[in-house]
């Protein structure tokens, strides 16, 4: 069984002390795939010496919008030079809006357009972060296709109700579920999963923030830990885990256009519990 993990932060201090065994961890899991996001465009060297250290690693690569204090005139600009830089790059992210924890709307939608307009000029996906926001994203992207043309993309670390969720499907964009959909109380993200069609569907695990149940209690989320999304997201759909496995790989390969992977590769990892 195959598993990708379509957002990670391996960069995090959290890991430097263990990352080998963390990437050991992801392997016997079955993550034979993973996208890391940049929050800033600074942590680029950074995610593309652990992409030379992980080859099933790869990588976006923008301004999260608790970030866009950092938005300069040359930012797009900067942004988009890094993401030719690169083969690895699948996406341009993390991006969007939070009005949960800042207030500065007029920047982050300036800073969000202008990386749609990048991913627009590169034929990439976008990975959006979206809390507090739905309404407002949604205005937003529709204007832009009015204006721009389209984009593609995710909405990631899903937890919006199952209105909003149709918003973002009728957008074309891919829906992925986090470890909060293992949450007890998470109803409206269990009705969202269960209601988001096959093809549009992504698992995540935001590492190393919201480990998902049973390892809720740890302070570090990690890869391996995929699993336990895909394992809920099974159940909530009444289907199997196999399942659930094959389609969200098939699905991140596609919105990624991430390469196969190699039968050696596949020689190398195998599903195990995880302590």
């Amino acid at each position: 069984m195959q598993l990708i993990d379509t957002h990670v932060h391996i960069n995090f201090d959290s890991f430097q002390p263990d990352l080998d065994a963390v990437a050991q961890n992801w392997r016997d899991a079955g993550v034979v795939r993973l996208v890391h996001s940049c929050v800033t465009p600074s942590e680029f060297e950074q995610t593309q010496a652990l992409a030379d250290r992980f080859p099933e690693l790869f990588f976006a690569v923008g301004l999260h919008p608790l970030d866009v204090d950092q938005w300069r005139s040359d930012s797009a600009s900067q942004i988009l030079a890094l993401a030719q830089s690169d083969v690895r790059v699948v996406a341009i992210g993390e991006m969007g809006l939070d009005f949960y924890k800042a207030d500065n709307r007029e920047l982050q939608e300036q800073a969000f357009w202008a990386q749609l307009e990048v991913a627009r000029q590169l034929n990439l996906p976008v990975i959006i972060h979206c809390r507090d926001a739905a309404e407002a994203m949604a205005e937003l992207i529709k204007d832009f296709w009015t204006k721009k043309g389209s984009v593609q993309g995710v909405m990631h670390c899903w937890s919006g109700t199952p209105e909003e969720t149709q918003w973002f499907l009728d957008l074309g964009f891919y829906i992925s579920f986090s470890g909060i959909v293992t949450f007890k109380n998470a109803t409206q993200v269990h009705e969202s999963a269960r209601g988001v069609p096959s093809d549009r569907l992504l698992i995540e695990t935001d590492c190393p923030f919201l480990a998902p149940v049973p390892k809720r209690g740890e302070r570090r989320n990690q890869p391996a830990y995929v699993k336990y999304v895909a394992e809920q997201v099974a159940r909530l759909r009444g289907v199997e885990v196999e399942a659930i496995a094959a389609q969200t790989t098939a699905n991140a390969c596609s919105l990624f256009r991430l390469p196969p992977v190699e039968p050696s590769q596949l020689a190398e990892t195998h599903f195990v519990e995880i302590s």
